[in-house]
């Protein structure tokens, strides 16, 4: 079978979306790097794949949230010029309210899903412009822009992982670079338990499909969206949202203080 869309990596790979990106890309032309933690069950998953595609599927065992073992992926991924999509789907979170949290805890949670996604995106983009084309993938959460609703610490990680996709869609667009945030809602994946929150205590109403997530987010990647939040069935409320955001930001530079703040001694 002919290598026609090169290789899209996925990171997080060994279950929840980041199994079912890595069989959905694979369906779709791609060869794979498939990371995560769990060697057994990316090997099973390399064998099922390949002998479901016939893709190449190369495992790559690693703790991104290990300096050391993101290192040594960065440099491979440097080098790697048969890369033409990183999705950056490996993060963990937590119902857990700040002040309740372990520090440490919010400090690798914010290693894995900003420094991680970070780094990564940094060591394939040089080769994405060389070659004057490249997709990047990143898995934000709804909560980027509800912080609210769940961890804070969490929240404002997935905050920037989306300010961090809106700044390189904006400097890489016309660079032949397609980038996409994925905004889930509440998916039925192991983030739940992992985070200490048994998914049977989620509203099944709120909860959707994996499989529906992840095609869905497919679906807006094919349609260049740069922001895609699978669950949000009104599209008109984002681009009201977008362009409300982009008339204030035309508002924000004056060489005077607001009068609101113009007070008397």
């Amino acid at each position: 079978m002919s290598d026609v869309k090169g290789t899209a990596v996925v990171t997080g790979a060994s279950t929840g979306m980041g199994a079912i990106y890595a069989a959905k890309l694979a369906k779709m032309g791609y060869d794979l790097i498939i990371i995560a933690r769990n060697h057994n069950r990316l090997n099973q998953m390399a064998g099922h794949i390949t002998t479901d595609t016939g893709r190449n599927v190369e495992v790559v065992v690693a703790d991104l949230g290990d300096p050391h073992a993101l290192a040594g992926l960065e440099a491979k991924l440097r080098d790697d010029l048969s890369i033409t999509l990183l999705v950056n789907n490996a993060g963990i979170g937590t119902h857990t309210s700040l002040v309740e949290s372990n520090v440490d805890k919010m400090t690798a949670m914010i290693n894995l899903n900003i420094t991680a996604l970070t780094r990564l995106t940094y060591a394939v983009v040089p080769g994405f412009i060389a070659r004057g084309k490249g997709a990047i993938i990143n898995i934000a959460s709804i909560v980027g822009i509800a912080p609210e609703v769940l961890n804070g610490v969490y929240g404002a990680s997935k905050a920037y992982v989306l300010a961090f996709s809106q700044s390189l869609q904006h400097e890489l667009a016309g660079k032949g670079i397609q980038v996409q945030a994925v905004l889930p809602s509440a998916t039925a994946t192991p983030f739940w338990e992992n985070g200490g929150l048994s998914l049977d205590k989620v509203d099944p109403a709120i909860v959707m499909n994996a499989q529906d997530m992840v095609d869905a987010a497919l679906a807006g990647f094919r349609q260049g969206e740069l922001i895609t939040i699978p669950s949000l069935h009104d599209e008109t409320r984002l681009k009201n949202w977008e362009q409300a955001r982009q008339a204030i930001i035309s508002d924000f530079s004056h060489n005077s203080p607001a009068s609101r703040y113009l007070t008397a001694e």
